[in-house]
């Protein structure tokens, strides 16, 4: 038997140092050619000048893609000359040397080689988070910089075995598998780090001509810090509110005139301010090595490790008060928003390893190769309760397993609780069906993407062909354990997470305690396996200088297993499923570029998203109704404009969308089930983004979203026909701000703020149940010693409003509350 964990107090125990850091922005600078304005090279001076002192000021940078954008100087030199790159290409299509805001988030490279260009010259909204944002907010995790991207909601696990980890969804649609670092899956199930972040960008739309099967709403890819040439050096301490205690090194050593060497690393532990008994304690470390920089052939290998051990909070149930259809957090009647629900046995502890190497080779002139390949192995022991407060029918399965000692006063917690005597609500634990029942995890994956990138002529026409195949496999084993008895329910308003004489064994202890899982069974193992192969191909035509067309699809095989076994084989035979799906994504895009800091594109695109495809973040992929399934499909219809103004010191974003998805997949909230339903849903709308060095010191970054998610058919119980698509507000803005005050003087100061607003979401297909809206105001301050050593203070939630960050069908968990975070940081 295991024995029940002790929760860790709540001391202010010093923090593992860390071992990472954000890098200092590296600016790449290019010969100009052509006819470079003398008044381009003045304002690049003025405004790196101008803002030199803020921790990556303005930077002179190079349009990497401007050769393929349709420039053309006043007199090309002549046709066939290598570029900064190496690679043979007509000059008149060369670079231009430009003045780059580092919060223009425009001229940010998307992270992967089979999108080799900017977010300026993709046709696509393309929403970058970048490194001296997530600097200024003084941003720790992945969760934390996609605050700052409209459309991404983070949703808590769910139903048996439940998930937790990053769990996001954009715009409205799932994309736990859709996560990538630098173009590579990351299949693991945690919580994500950012020490090891240059920047993230979120690809909005479907994306499967690129990425491969998913991408509904989009794809996340997280860039990371790599070995540079030139020394640096840098390390940061931070503590404050909630017992929180940071520490990140972060360092660059140049080895030879090719190669060079990084490490980054993290010691994390904090409480949650405004949450009893959560708590995280992690550590990281990613060093890294590059060969060849600089040259024709360039290697880069890196490794990552994440250690984790927090505790899951599945926040506080949604009621129902008589009288009122719409159901809403308990917290919004006065229930505390720091109680927690769980019990002593609750925790997450995760470990993740993962080495990548990245290949880059210039084999010939109009010729780029690349190959890219990554394998990991992530272990996980995961243990949660599942609150809820409902009232229920007597004889259904969630009455009798809320049952105690032969009474029911968790399945009455709901009309307890809006009763004259409010403090006889209970609450169950168990969830609707027993569960979800503590399971130990065990994954590992492989990875490799072959690609080329080829630029050449056919006659007067210009292209730029990339192709290449993805071969990806992933494998996922659980062993499920069991409670000898059902965690009894606690208090509604005052919790307790002690439960006398509850008793956690292995699941050949207690057989019959297990979750019984319709179409699986109560069963001891679970093992899933999923192989993709896929084929990509597209073009990029040039029909003139200023207009091109891009066409593009992938093939996919898609053949995935899942198997549950063990426990009382008797009376619960084991199960096999399997999947093949072979599918195809294509895609097509037009580009109008009169200028390189300038296009309007139209983007019509599809993905496919088999319901397979949820191997290891979903309890139970497959059953023997789903498995043959069809799968998800979405189609996205997008124009837009790109705009990067005043040297590009500013960027503008604008784009119109339509995204209709059929076969819509669904998560059972009570069982975890993945199943494909009938559902049409269409999400349309306006996204708007700016951000740069408005005036000098004055940086600005900003993004606003109107959305119109509508269920268009119902084709099931659980959906309103007409309704609101859950989780997608119809209006979402965030904005952040900071100005630099006496730059280089040694009484400097940098005073910064800012706001993320999110209007109230349904909870539900069927539109019974709505979380509030979201409104955070944060705010910083810094000074700089001297050109090294800077202390800063950041403050967030600032007016201690009740928000709501993970959502679920019948649960949400509160935001943190008022806290502050004191950093002091040192960079050589």
């Amino acid at each position: 038997m295991l024995p029940p964990r002790r929760l860790r107090p709540f001391s202010a125990a010093t923090a593992t140092l860390a071992l990472a850091c954000s890098s200092a922005a590296h600016a790449a600078t290019t010969s100009t050619t052509g006819n470079a304005s003398a008044t381009v090279l003045a304002g690049a001076a003025s405004t790196a000048a101008s803002t030199s002192g803020q921790g990556g000021g303005a930077t002179t940078t190079t349009a990497a893609t401007a050769r393929t954008t349709g420039t053309s100087t006043t007199t090309p030199p002549a046709d066939m000359q290598p570029d900064a790159d190496g690679v043979l290409s007509d000059h008149r299509y060369d670079h231009t040397t430009v003045t780059a805001s580092p919060m223009n988030a425009l001229r940010q490279s998307v992270g992967l080689s089979r999108m080799p260009h900017d977010a300026m010259h993709t046709p696509q909204n393309i929403n970058v988070v970048p490194q001296v944002l997530m600097q200024q907010q003084n941003v720790k995790s992945l969760d934390e910089a996609l605050k700052n991207v409209p459309g991404i909601t983070a949703s808590v696990g769910e139903g048996e075995g439940g998930m937790a980890g990053d769990q996001f969804l954009i715009r409205g649609f799932q994309s736990q598998n859709d996560i990538y670092e630098n173009g590579l899956r990351d299949f693991g199930v945690y919580t994500r780090d950012s020490f090891d972040y240059d920047h993230v960008s979120v690809i909005k739309g479907p994306s499967s001509e690129v990425f491969g099967n998913g991408t509904t709403g989009g794809a996340i890819n997280i860039v990371t810090k790599t070995p540079h040439l030139g020394n640096a050096y840098q390390a940061n301490f931070s503590g404050g509110s909630g017992s929180y205690y940071r520490g990140t090194l972060d360092i660059n050593q140049q080895l030879t005139d090719s190669i060079a060497f990084r490490l980054t690393g993290m010691g994390n532990e904090n409480n949650v301010v405004g949450r009893d008994y959560i708590y995280s304690h992690r550590w990281g470390i990613a060093p890294s090595i590059a060969f060849g920089l600089g040259k024709k052939v360039s290697f880069v290998l890196e490794y990552f490790h994440q250690n984790d051990n927090r505790i899951p909070d599945y926040g506080v149930p949604v009621v129902y008060k008589p009288g009122q259809a719409i159901g809403r957090p308990v917290t919004e009647y006065g229930v505390r928003r720091t109680n927690w629900y769980g019990t002593t046995y609750d925790q997450d502890n995760s470990s993740d390893d993962m080495i990548t190497g990245r290949l880059t080779a210039h084999v010939i002139p109009i010729l780029t190769l690349y190959n890219d390949m990554r394998g990991g192995i992530f272990h996980r022991y995961f243990s949660a309760s599942q609150e809820a407060c409902s009232s229920m029918a007597a004889g259904t399965a969630a009455y009798n397993n809320n049952l105690i000692n032969g009474s029911v006063p968790s399945a009455t917690c709901n009309s307890d609780f809006f009763s004259a005597n409010p403090a006889s609500a209970q609450v169950a634990r168990n969830g609707g069906v027993g569960g979800p029942e503590p399971y130990r995890q065990s994954d590992w994956s492989i990875q490799d993407v072959f690609s080329g990138v080829a630029r050449f002529k056919t006659g007067r026409f210009r292209h730029e062909v990339i192709g290449g195949f993805d071969i990806e496999y992933v494998t996922d084993h659980r062993q499920n354990y069991a409670y000898g008895s059902n965690r009894t329910s606690t208090s509604l308003l005052n919790p307790s997470m002690y439960v006398p004489g509850l008793v956690l064994g292995n699941c050949n202890q207690y057989p019959d305690r297990l979750v019984n899982i319709s179409g699986v069974g109560k069963k001891c193992y679970k093992d899933s396996d999923a192989l993709d192969v896929g084929f990509f191909l597209s073009d990029q035509v040039w029909l003139t200088d200023s207009l091109s067309i891009k066409a593009g699809f992938r093939w996919d095989n898609w053949n995935s297993h899942y198997s549950a076994t063990g426990g009382n084989t008797a009376k619960y035979p084991d199960v096999h499923y399997g999947q093949d799906e072979t599918t195809i994504n294509p895609s097509v895009s037009v580009m109008y570029t009169p200028r390189s800091n300038l296009m309007v594109y139209f983007n019509w695109s599809q993905s496919t998203t088999p319901l397979s495809m949820y191997v290891t973040n979903s309890s139970e992929p497959m059953n023997a109704k789903n498995q043959s399934a069809a799968p998800e499909r979405s189609s996205l219809y997008e124009i837009g404009a790109k705009y990067s103004a005043f040297h590009d010191r500013i960027g503008m974003t604008a784009a119109l969308f339509r995204l209709d998805k059929s076969n819509s997949i669904q998560t059972d909230p009570t069982t975890g089930d993945i199943s494909a339903t009938s559902d049409q849903e269409r999400n349309q709308g306006l996204e708007l983004s700016i951000s740069g060095t408005l005036l000098p010191n004055w940086m600005f970054y900003g993004t606003y979203a109107l959305y119109d998610p509508t269920i268009t058919k119902a084709g099931s119980t659980s959906s309103k026909q007409g309704g609101q698509i859950q989780y997608v507000p119809h209006n979402q803005a965030t904005a952040w701000t900071s100005y630099e005050i006496a730059p280089r003087r040694p009484w400097n100061m940098t005073v910064g703020g800012g706001l993320t607003w999110r209007q109230g979401v349904w909870l539900d297909q069927a539109n019974t149940a709505r979380a509030p809206a979201t409104v955070e105001f944060d705010a910083m301050v810094s000074h700089r010693f001297n050109n090294h050593w800077r202390v800063a203070m950041n403050a967030y939630n600032l007016d201690n409003r009740l928000n709501y960050g993970s959502l679920f069908s019948n649960r949400v968990t509160p935001s943190i509350g008022r806290s502050f975070l004191f950093n002091v940081s040192a960079q050589y």
